[in-house]
Protein backbone atom coordinates (compact mmCIF):
# COMPACT_ATOMS: atom_id res chain seq x y z
CA UNK A 1 0.00 0.00 0.00
CA UNK A 2 1.67 3.30 -0.54
CA UNK A 3 1.88 5.73 2.20
CA UNK A 4 2.01 9.17 -0.74
CA UNK A 5 -0.84 10.13 -2.23
CA UNK A 6 -0.81 11.97 -5.74
CA UNK A 7 0.30 10.72 -8.65
CA UNK A 8 3.43 10.43 -11.04
CA UNK A 9 3.27 10.13 -14.84
CA UNK A 10 4.66 6.82 -16.73
CA UNK A 11 8.21 6.73 -16.54
CA UNK A 12 8.38 8.16 -13.11
CA UNK A 13 7.70 5.65 -10.65
CA UNK A 14 11.16 5.60 -9.20
CA UNK A 15 10.15 9.72 -7.69
CA UNK A 16 7.92 8.22 -5.87
CA UNK A 17 9.44 5.08 -4.44
CA UNK A 18 12.08 7.88 -2.94
CA UNK A 19 9.90 9.76 -1.86
CA UNK A 20 7.75 7.05 0.12
CA UNK A 21 11.59 5.76 1.52
CA UNK A 22 12.14 9.08 3.06
CA UNK A 23 9.13 7.97 4.93
CA UNK A 24 9.96 4.64 5.54
CA UNK A 25 13.23 5.05 6.73
CA UNK A 26 11.52 7.43 9.45
CA UNK A 27 13.10 10.80 8.11
CA UNK A 28 10.27 12.69 6.87
CA UNK A 29 7.03 14.28 9.14
CA UNK A 30 4.52 15.94 5.93
CA UNK A 31 6.39 16.37 2.66
CA UNK A 32 5.48 16.92 -0.97
CA UNK A 33 7.62 16.61 -4.24
CA UNK A 34 6.72 18.10 -7.77
CA UNK A 35 8.33 18.88 -10.80
CA UNK A 36 7.06 19.85 -14.21
CA UNK A 37 8.63 18.54 -17.36
CA UNK A 38 8.54 20.36 -20.59
CA UNK A 39 5.13 22.29 -19.19
CA UNK A 40 4.04 19.10 -18.33
CA UNK A 41 3.39 17.85 -14.48
CA UNK A 42 4.99 14.87 -14.60
CA UNK A 43 5.24 14.50 -10.21
CA UNK A 44 2.81 16.21 -7.78
CA UNK A 45 3.41 13.65 -4.62
CA UNK A 46 2.22 14.60 -1.12
CA UNK A 47 2.75 12.39 2.69
CA UNK A 48 2.74 12.54 5.76
CA UNK A 49 1.11 14.81 8.71
CA UNK A 50 1.02 18.88 9.00
CA UNK A 51 1.38 18.71 13.03
CA UNK A 52 4.06 17.60 14.95
CA UNK A 53 0.70 15.21 16.60
CA UNK A 54 0.76 13.48 13.21
CA UNK A 55 -3.35 14.31 13.68
CA UNK A 56 -3.78 16.22 10.85
CA UNK A 57 -2.74 14.75 7.14
CA UNK A 58 -0.76 16.56 4.77
CA UNK A 59 -3.12 17.33 1.99
CA UNK A 60 -3.14 19.09 -1.65
CA UNK A 61 -4.40 22.44 0.06
CA UNK A 62 -1.57 22.39 2.39
CA UNK A 63 0.74 25.39 2.38
CA UNK A 64 4.13 24.92 4.01
CA UNK A 65 6.91 27.76 4.39
CA UNK A 66 10.07 27.54 2.36
CA UNK A 67 12.13 29.79 4.08
CA UNK A 68 15.08 30.79 1.50
CA UNK A 69 13.66 28.54 -1.51
CA UNK A 70 11.54 32.14 -1.51
CA UNK A 71 14.36 34.09 -2.96
CA UNK A 72 14.69 33.19 -6.56
CA UNK A 73 10.52 34.04 -6.82
CA UNK A 74 11.03 36.95 -5.07
CA UNK A 75 13.88 37.44 -7.27
CA UNK A 76 11.09 36.77 -10.55
CA UNK A 77 8.98 40.04 -9.57
CA UNK A 78 12.38 42.34 -9.66
CA UNK A 79 12.93 40.95 -12.61
CA UNK A 80 9.73 41.49 -13.77
CA UNK A 81 10.18 45.37 -12.72
CA UNK A 82 13.36 45.15 -14.67
CA UNK A 83 11.36 43.82 -17.87
CA UNK A 84 8.80 46.65 -18.10
CA UNK A 85 11.92 49.30 -17.69
CA UNK A 86 11.27 50.20 -13.65
CA UNK A 87 14.59 49.06 -12.71
CA UNK A 88 17.85 48.04 -14.45
CA UNK A 89 20.44 45.74 -12.43
CA UNK A 90 23.62 47.67 -12.92
CA UNK A 91 21.94 51.05 -11.92
CA UNK A 92 23.38 52.12 -7.99
CA UNK A 93 20.57 50.82 -5.55
CA UNK A 94 20.41 54.39 -4.21
CA UNK A 95 19.35 55.84 -7.23
CA UNK A 96 16.22 53.90 -6.53
CA UNK A 97 16.25 53.66 -2.85
CA UNK A 98 18.60 57.34 -2.23
CA UNK A 99 18.85 56.68 1.74
CA UNK A 100 20.47 53.00 1.32
CA UNK A 101 23.49 54.83 0.18
CA UNK A 102 24.99 56.11 3.80
CA UNK A 103 27.60 54.64 5.00
CA UNK A 104 29.24 53.79 1.88
CA UNK A 105 26.70 52.12 -0.03
CA UNK A 106 26.08 54.51 -2.66
CA UNK A 107 28.04 52.67 -5.00
CA UNK A 108 26.62 49.30 -5.24
CA UNK A 109 24.71 48.27 -8.06
CA UNK A 110 21.04 46.27 -7.82
CA UNK A 111 22.77 43.36 -9.30
CA UNK A 112 25.31 43.51 -6.80
CA UNK A 113 22.54 44.01 -4.10
CA UNK A 114 20.67 40.86 -5.00
CA UNK A 115 23.56 38.65 -5.45
CA UNK A 116 24.31 39.07 -2.05
CA UNK A 117 27.48 41.57 -2.20
CA UNK A 118 26.36 44.73 -0.52
CA UNK A 119 27.59 43.98 2.65
CA UNK A 120 24.75 44.03 4.98
CA UNK A 121 24.14 40.24 6.01
CA UNK A 122 22.48 41.43 9.52
CA UNK A 123 23.00 43.47 12.46
CA UNK A 124 26.21 43.68 14.11
CA UNK A 125 24.58 46.05 17.33
CA UNK A 126 21.31 44.58 18.75
CA UNK A 127 17.66 45.41 17.51
CA UNK A 128 14.58 44.63 18.54
CA UNK A 129 13.91 41.26 16.94
CA UNK A 130 10.21 42.03 16.15
CA UNK A 131 11.57 45.10 13.82
CA UNK A 132 11.96 41.85 11.31
CA UNK A 133 7.96 41.80 11.17
CA UNK A 134 7.80 45.87 10.14
CA UNK A 135 9.33 45.74 7.19
CA UNK A 136 9.38 49.83 6.36
CA UNK A 137 11.30 50.35 9.84
CA UNK A 138 13.58 47.18 9.04
CA UNK A 139 14.40 48.98 5.95
CA UNK A 140 15.10 52.01 7.21
CA UNK A 141 17.43 50.46 10.10
CA UNK A 142 18.76 48.38 7.14
CA UNK A 143 20.17 51.89 5.33
CA UNK A 144 21.99 53.28 7.76
CA UNK A 145 24.45 50.19 8.33
CA UNK A 146 27.96 50.31 7.00
CA UNK A 147 28.97 47.24 4.51
CA UNK A 148 31.22 44.45 6.49
CA UNK A 149 33.22 44.60 3.24
CA UNK A 150 33.96 46.64 0.03
CA UNK A 151 31.68 46.33 -2.57
CA UNK A 152 33.79 43.97 -5.64
CA UNK A 153 35.11 41.95 -2.57
CA UNK A 154 33.09 38.72 -2.96
CA UNK A 155 30.14 37.64 -1.37
CA UNK A 156 28.25 37.17 2.01
CA UNK A 157 25.09 35.47 2.24
CA UNK A 158 22.32 37.61 3.49
CA UNK A 159 19.93 35.42 4.54
CA UNK A 160 17.33 37.67 6.07
CA UNK A 161 18.01 41.12 4.77
CA UNK A 162 18.00 40.32 0.93
CA UNK A 163 14.36 39.96 1.30
CA UNK A 164 14.09 43.77 2.29
CA UNK A 165 16.65 45.09 -0.15
CA UNK A 166 14.27 43.73 -2.59
CA UNK A 167 11.10 44.51 -0.97
CA UNK A 168 11.98 47.86 -0.44
CA UNK A 169 13.51 48.14 -4.22
CA UNK A 170 9.89 47.17 -5.35
CA UNK A 171 7.98 49.30 -3.01
CA UNK A 172 9.73 52.44 -4.32
CA UNK A 173 9.88 51.99 -7.82
CA UNK A 174 6.20 50.38 -8.14
CA UNK A 175 4.20 51.44 -5.39
CA UNK A 176 2.83 48.01 -4.16
CA UNK A 177 4.87 45.56 -2.30
CA UNK A 178 6.64 42.94 -3.53
CA UNK A 179 4.12 39.86 -2.39
CA UNK A 180 1.30 41.97 -4.13
CA UNK A 181 3.00 42.44 -7.51
CA UNK A 182 3.35 38.89 -7.32
CA UNK A 183 0.24 37.38 -5.81
CA UNK A 184 -1.49 40.48 -8.81
CA UNK A 185 0.43 39.94 -11.79
CA UNK A 186 2.13 36.10 -11.15
CA UNK A 187 0.36 33.86 -8.96
CA UNK A 188 -3.45 35.30 -9.79
CA UNK A 189 -3.53 35.38 -12.94
CA UNK A 190 -1.50 31.98 -13.33
CA UNK A 191 -3.67 30.10 -10.67
CA UNK A 192 -0.47 29.40 -8.73
CA UNK A 193 -0.88 29.25 -4.75
CA UNK A 194 2.26 31.06 -3.73
CA UNK A 195 2.14 34.05 -1.15
CA UNK A 196 4.58 36.00 0.55
CA UNK A 197 2.80 38.05 3.53
CA UNK A 198 0.26 34.98 3.77
CA UNK A 199 -3.47 36.51 4.74
CA UNK A 200 -4.91 34.88 7.93
CA UNK A 201 -7.78 33.47 5.87
CA UNK A 202 -4.93 31.15 4.98
CA UNK A 203 -3.44 29.92 8.03
CA UNK A 204 -5.58 27.06 8.94
CA UNK A 205 -3.48 25.32 6.08
CA UNK A 206 0.01 25.92 6.85
CA UNK A 207 1.92 23.05 8.31
CA UNK A 208 3.69 23.80 11.85
CA UNK A 209 7.60 23.31 11.62
CA UNK A 210 9.77 20.98 13.14
CA UNK A 211 12.93 21.90 13.86
CA UNK A 212 16.02 20.47 13.92
CA UNK A 213 17.83 18.51 16.38
CA UNK A 214 20.86 19.22 15.92
CA UNK A 215 22.63 22.73 15.63
CA UNK A 216 22.76 23.90 12.16
CA UNK A 217 26.53 23.66 10.07
CA UNK A 218 27.50 26.59 9.10
CA UNK A 219 31.18 27.50 7.59
CA UNK A 220 34.04 28.67 9.05
CA UNK A 221 33.28 31.68 12.25
CA UNK A 222 33.90 35.26 11.47
CA UNK A 223 31.91 38.70 12.27
CA UNK A 224 29.46 38.69 8.82
CA UNK A 225 28.21 34.81 10.02
CA UNK A 226 27.61 36.02 12.98
CA UNK A 227 25.82 39.06 12.25
CA UNK A 228 23.68 37.03 9.71
CA UNK A 229 22.95 33.88 11.84
CA UNK A 230 24.17 33.88 15.22
CA UNK A 231 23.00 37.03 17.27
CA UNK A 232 19.90 36.90 19.73
CA UNK A 233 18.45 39.54 17.19
CA UNK A 234 19.21 37.91 13.64
CA UNK A 235 15.34 37.07 13.17
CA UNK A 236 12.04 37.06 14.46
CA UNK A 237 10.19 34.65 15.65
CA UNK A 238 8.91 32.03 13.32
CA UNK A 239 5.60 30.24 12.59
CA UNK A 240 3.22 33.03 14.34
CA UNK A 241 0.77 34.58 12.47
CA UNK A 242 2.68 38.06 12.61
CA UNK A 243 5.34 36.08 10.66
CA UNK A 244 3.28 34.51 8.01
CA UNK A 245 1.40 37.85 7.29
CA UNK A 246 4.49 40.21 7.05
CA UNK A 247 6.18 40.53 3.70
CA UNK A 248 9.50 38.98 4.38
CA UNK A 249 10.60 38.04 0.43
CA UNK A 250 13.96 36.40 1.52
CA UNK A 251 12.23 34.19 3.78
CA UNK A 252 8.25 33.43 4.60
CA UNK A 253 6.85 32.27 1.12
CA UNK A 254 4.15 29.72 1.94
CA UNK A 255 3.19 27.26 -0.95
CA UNK A 256 3.18 23.66 -1.77
CA UNK A 257 5.37 22.02 -3.63
CA UNK A 258 3.44 22.18 -6.76
CA UNK A 259 3.26 26.08 -6.70
CA UNK A 260 6.98 26.20 -5.95
CA UNK A 261 8.18 24.00 -9.37
CA UNK A 262 5.48 26.14 -11.53
CA UNK A 263 7.25 29.26 -10.17
CA UNK A 264 10.72 28.28 -11.34
CA UNK A 265 9.17 27.04 -14.47
CA UNK A 266 10.34 30.15 -15.10
CA UNK A 267 13.68 29.46 -14.52
CA UNK A 268 13.38 25.92 -16.63
CA UNK A 269 11.83 27.89 -19.00
CA UNK A 270 13.94 30.87 -19.97
CA UNK A 271 11.36 33.56 -18.82
CA UNK A 272 8.24 31.32 -19.31
CA UNK A 273 5.31 29.94 -17.28
CA UNK A 274 2.96 27.53 -19.73
CA UNK A 275 1.75 30.18 -22.52
CA UNK A 276 2.96 33.12 -20.83
CA UNK A 277 5.61 34.82 -21.61
CA UNK A 278 6.75 36.67 -18.35
CA UNK A 279 10.35 37.86 -18.95
CA UNK A 280 11.68 38.31 -22.04
CA UNK A 281 15.06 36.53 -23.25
CA UNK A 282 16.92 39.71 -22.14
CA UNK A 283 15.83 39.99 -19.14
CA UNK A 284 15.79 36.61 -18.23
CA UNK A 285 19.40 36.52 -18.86
CA UNK A 286 20.04 39.30 -16.46
CA UNK A 287 18.53 37.22 -13.87
CA UNK A 288 20.07 34.09 -14.31
CA UNK A 289 23.67 35.18 -15.19
CA UNK A 290 26.69 34.68 -13.13
CA UNK A 291 27.07 37.46 -10.92
CA UNK A 292 29.77 36.40 -8.60
CA UNK A 293 30.97 33.03 -7.84
CA UNK A 294 33.81 31.62 -5.31
CA UNK A 295 34.23 31.32 -1.68
CA UNK A 296 31.35 32.80 0.64
CA UNK A 297 31.77 34.88 3.44
CA UNK A 298 28.75 32.92 5.77
CA UNK A 299 27.53 29.60 3.29
CA UNK A 300 29.62 26.70 3.64
CA UNK A 301 31.80 25.89 0.48
CA UNK A 302 31.89 27.79 -2.81
CA UNK A 303 28.79 29.64 -4.00
CA UNK A 304 27.32 31.45 -7.81
CA UNK A 305 24.61 33.61 -7.81
CA UNK A 306 22.93 35.47 -10.48
CA UNK A 307 20.57 38.10 -9.28
CA UNK A 308 18.58 36.15 -6.56
CA UNK A 309 19.32 32.83 -7.82
CA UNK A 310 21.75 30.31 -7.16
CA UNK A 311 24.02 28.66 -9.85
CA UNK A 312 24.23 25.60 -9.55
CA UNK A 313 27.62 25.12 -7.68
CA UNK A 314 28.34 22.90 -6.09
CA UNK A 315 26.23 20.44 -8.20
CA UNK A 316 23.82 19.24 -5.62
CA UNK A 317 20.20 19.69 -7.70
CA UNK A 318 21.50 17.58 -10.67
CA UNK A 319 24.54 17.59 -12.83
CA UNK A 320 23.99 20.34 -14.74
CA UNK A 321 25.90 23.56 -13.89
CA UNK A 322 23.76 25.86 -15.33
CA UNK A 323 20.92 25.20 -13.38
CA UNK A 324 19.11 27.90 -11.27
CA UNK A 325 18.41 26.75 -7.63
CA UNK A 326 18.04 27.26 -4.03
CA UNK A 327 17.86 25.97 -0.86
CA UNK A 328 15.74 27.12 1.96
CA UNK A 329 16.31 26.69 5.97
CA UNK A 330 15.58 22.81 6.79
CA UNK A 331 15.82 21.15 3.65
CA UNK A 332 12.99 22.49 0.77
CA UNK A 333 14.64 23.55 -2.31
CA UNK A 334 13.49 23.87 -5.94
CA UNK A 335 15.39 24.16 -9.41
CA UNK A 336 15.07 25.15 -12.90
CA UNK A 337 17.28 23.31 -15.68
CA UNK A 338 16.69 25.15 -18.58
CA UNK A 339 18.70 22.38 -20.37
CA UNK A 340 16.16 19.80 -19.67
CA UNK A 341 13.49 21.71 -19.48
CA UNK A 342 12.63 20.58 -15.98
CA UNK A 343 11.63 22.41 -12.96
CA UNK A 344 10.96 20.57 -9.48
CA UNK A 345 10.59 21.49 -5.81
CA UNK A 346 10.35 19.70 -2.50
CA UNK A 347 8.91 21.61 0.35
CA UNK A 348 8.56 19.76 3.73
CA UNK A 349 7.88 20.21 7.77
CA UNK A 350 10.57 18.42 9.52
CA UNK A 351 13.64 20.41 9.23
CA UNK A 352 17.28 19.30 8.87
CA UNK A 353 20.97 20.76 9.86
CA UNK A 354 22.32 21.25 6.64
CA UNK A 355 22.15 25.34 4.71
CA UNK A 356 22.60 23.75 1.51
CA UNK A 357 22.18 20.09 0.75
CA UNK A 358 19.53 17.85 2.37
CA UNK A 359 19.65 14.09 1.67
CA UNK A 360 16.18 13.45 1.75
CA UNK A 361 15.76 15.80 -1.24
CA UNK A 362 18.63 14.85 -2.83
CA UNK A 363 17.87 11.03 -2.99
CA UNK A 364 14.16 12.57 -4.76
CA UNK A 365 16.19 15.10 -7.39
CA UNK A 366 18.57 11.82 -8.14
CA UNK A 367 15.65 9.41 -9.16
CA UNK A 368 14.02 12.43 -11.15
CA UNK A 369 16.95 13.25 -13.31
CA UNK A 370 17.50 9.30 -13.85
CA UNK A 371 13.99 8.78 -15.18
CA UNK A 372 14.84 11.40 -17.87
Amino acid sequence: MSISSGFVAAGFEPVREAFERNFEEGRETGASFAAYLDDELVVDLIGGWTDRKQEQPWTAETLCPVFSTTKPIAALVIALLVDRGQVDYDEWLSAYWPEFGAKGKDRITVAEALSHQAGVPGFPDPIDPDLWLDPPALSAALANLAPMWKPGEGSGYHPLTWGYIAGELARRVDGRTLGTILREDICAPLGIDFWIGTPASEHGRCAQMIKPKEPTKFGPPSPALTAAFLTPWAAPARGGPAWREAEIPSANGHGDAAAVARLFCAYAQRGRIGETRLLSEESWAGLTRERVAGADRILPGKIAFGAGVMRNLPLIYGQNPETLCHSGWGGSGALGDPSAGLAAAYVMNRQGSHLLEDARRSRIIDALYGCL
